[in-house]
């Protein structure tokens, strides 16, 4: 358990990029792929083990199978996450982003280890619930070793474990653990995150400019909207938490890229630039987010009732099959020496790079959020390397090591860095 991508990898590397995983599921590792099975006229629909992940009863943006349902609800959302939005929102996301850099500064100044990946969930949750919900949860205040919500976005992180199994299984497996391996700290973490977005959502009515304020706005029960405020709180914290720690932790092992990116940062903060036209930091963001596989698998789709051709192969309607990350991302036809961090790769990209760079998934049924978790990216690691935090910092561990399930979770849940010589 936990290393399906790259047993899956090895699997392609014998037998070509088409491999048959299960009866009736296929994993195909070429970029070519992307395009048929996720974009064009919209892509082939979910498949039905994306049910899995419904909450509540409901199902949610992201798990849905009906385009008929997701519509309303993604159209009464979408708008939040548009570029324009998200730029009159930033003073919330930098008020998050520089409560992080103050606590990350003063654990650094300890001289003992730091876990990123704590505090980046921390300011993940901060900037998605101050954004969206126009109230902060105040994670980054939280001054435990585990943040509140991690053990409720770690049980969902779980359910990842099983993605792929039939609906029926899956409900029966977490009934047993429900049942026989009940987890205090999980429950705690469930409650406090429940009556955290129960009030949200029932002051949202009066400002219909926040995530649960829309959807209530257009008729979405109460109920639901809990269950979809859970969906985002989930989303945001697990992936880019993961996400901008991997990027720390990827700029203290390589100290002159973090001076290339520092020398291009500063040197723009006089002129207020948009920060996502420069281009090293736009390659520091894209390469992290290829390299820290936050969905590392596969995301199934059903070939349609009109079957599929692709590289010889015909594939029947109603098969399941999905591209998974780790492969375009690990492809060294589209990225040389692709274990390797390169910002450098992304000031030139060639169409290949562009095609099999899919962090947030491609096509309509991609992540909604996906602007808003890019937004928050840039912002923090601007604001990480106008105060210069990482300077002298060196990874604890010589890797990241995750269990890759459909959302990844990173072994024992530390990304540690520590300050040798201390903090200037």
């Amino acid at each position: 358990m936990g290393d399906e991508t790259t047993t899956v990898h090895r699997l392609h590397k014998a037998y070509g990029p088409v491999v048959r995983v299960a009866p009736n599921d296929v994993d195909i590792s070429d970029g070519e792929a992307i395009a048929p099975i996720y974009v064009d006229k919209g892509g082939f629909a979910k498949s039905a083990c994306y049910v899995n992940y419904d909450i509540d009863g409901h199902a949610s943006i992201f798990s849905t199978l009906s385009s008929a349902y997701r519509a309303p609800r993604a159209k009464a959302v979408v708008g939040i996450f548009s570029t324009a939005s998200i730029r009159s929102g930033s003073d919330r996301i930098y008020e998050c982003v520089d409560k992080f850099v103050s606590r990350l500064q003063a654990e650094a100044s300890t001289g003992r280890p730091v876990n990123v990946l704590n505090l980046s969930r921390a300011v993940a949750i901060d900037a998605v619930s101050s954004f969206l919900f126009h109230k902060s949860y105040y994670g980054i205040e939280e001054k435990s070793s585990q943040l509140s919500v991690s053990p409720f976005v770690d049980a969902f992180v779980a359910v990842g474990r099983f993605f792929y199994l039939p609906n029926g299984v899956l409900l029966l497996l977490e009934w047993f653990i429900a049942t026989f391996m009940p987890d205090k700290h999980v429950n705690e973490s469930f409650i406090a995150v429940d009556g955290f977005i129960s009030q949200l959502v029932d002051s949202a009515a009066k400002d219909t400019e926040t995530y649960p304020g829309r959807l209530l706005d257009r008729g979405i029960s109460k109920s639901e909207t809990i269950a979809q405020c859970k969906d985002v709180i989930f989303a945001g914290t697990d992936a880019n938490g993961l996400n901008l720690a991997t990027i720390c932790w990827y700029l203290s092992w390589h100290s002159e890229r973090y001076a290339i990116l520092r020398k291009e940062i500063m040197e723009n903060q006089a002129t207020q630039a948009d920060i996502q036209t420069l281009p090293y930091l736009k390659g520091v963001i894209k390469e992290g987010l290829r390299l820290a596989m936050a969905n590392p698998s596969r995301h199934p789709r059903v070939v349609p009732e009109s079957g599929w051709n692709f590289r010889g192969f015909h594939f029947p309607a109603g098969t399941n099959v999905g591209v998974a990350a780790f492969e375009p991302h690990q492809d060294p036809n589209s990225f040389p020496n692709p274990e390797r961090f390169l910002p450098e790769r992304w000031l030139n990209p060639t169409p290949e790079m562009q095609r099999d760079w899919v962090p947030f998934g491609n096509g309509p049924r991609a992540c909604i959020a996906r602007n808003l978790a890019t937004a928050e990216l840039f912002m923090a690691v601007e604001k990480l390397v106008q105060a210069d935090v990482l300077k002298g910092a060196r990874p604890v561990k010589d890797r990241i090591e995750i269990y890759e399930w459909f959302n990844s979770k990173v072994k024992d849940g530390r990304i540690e860095l520590v300050w040798p010589a201390g903090v200037e």
